[in-house]
């Protein structure tokens, strides 16, 4: 059976080849322009990004192939809550383990990221705090959780499963997804000079890897992406709550 797109067919597999072409294609451009936005404040290029993310298995795959990387209603909704209630619960200890080490400093993972919401000058957060936290937690549940879990936990995972099985190739697309978060936090620009800190940078990408495979459980209970979309959404949601109401 095919799983791509008629004028796909005869040129792509889901195979090793084109999980790492895809690895590089989307996690190269996705890493440079998010250490530019670390400067300029601008993420409109990782957010074009991350609706690649989200439009390409459409455009790559037929019906077949999408409900095969999981494009398909949960067979569980247990799955789907037991992955949404681990998701929040594990951004607790990410955001506690941050906390206990570095307290406020931007050696902690969630203070350096919270340095990227942008709230307008002159805004008193005491009033507005709930507005906002509503509105970057809306986006923070949207963009990347969608466009990251179709990618890594449906068309990277999918690629690397016919040679290493479920468990490897999530290990593989885990490793990848955690590996781009370094520059989110572990490459830092301080005071205008970038810094690499190897201890939190390790701490970071191996928390981040924890999280791509909690990620993975939920899709496999629910039988479903939904069930992995769902629980980056409720970690992501869960670290806007932690910046907006314990760092800001």
């Amino acid at each position: 059976m095919g799983y791509f797109k008629k004028f796909l067919n005869e040129k792509l597999r889901f195979n090793w080849q084109l999980g790492l072409f895809l690895i590089l294609l989307l996690g190269i451009p996705r890493f440079i322009t998010v250490l530019q936005a670390s400067k300029t404040g601008d993420y409109h290029f990782t957010s074009i990004i991350f609706v690649m993310m989200w439009v390409l298995p459409f455009v790559l795959l037929n019906k077949a192939g999408r409900r095969e990387i999981g494009i398909k209603g949960p067979s569980s909704l247990l799955g789907v809550l037991l992955g949404i209630v681990l998701g929040g619960l594990f951004c607790i200890l990410v955001w506690w383990l941050g906390d206990f080490l570095y307290q406020h400093s931007d050696s902690n993972w969630l203070v350096y990221i919270s340095q990227s919401y942008l709230i307008p000058d002159g805004v008193d957060l005491g009033e507005q705090r709930l507005t906002f936290f509503i509105i970057f937690g809306a986006v923070s549940m949207i963009f990347s959780p969608i466009g990251e879990e179709l990618m890594y936990r449906g068309v990277i995972h999918r690629c690397f499963v016919p040679r290493l099985g479920e468990n490897k190739a999530s290990i593989v697309d885990s490793s990848a997804f955690a590996l781009t978060h370094v520059a989110h936090f572990g490459i830092l620009l301080v005071n205008g000079n970038w810094e690499f800190r190897l201890v939190p940078a390790l701490l970071w990408v191996g928390l981040t890897f924890l999280a791509a495979r909690i990620f993975f459980f939920a899709k496999q209970k629910s039988g479903s992406i939904l069930g992995a979309i769902l629980s980056h959404a409720s970690f992501n949601l869960t670290m806007t709550y932690f910046i907006f109401y314990h760092i800001f």
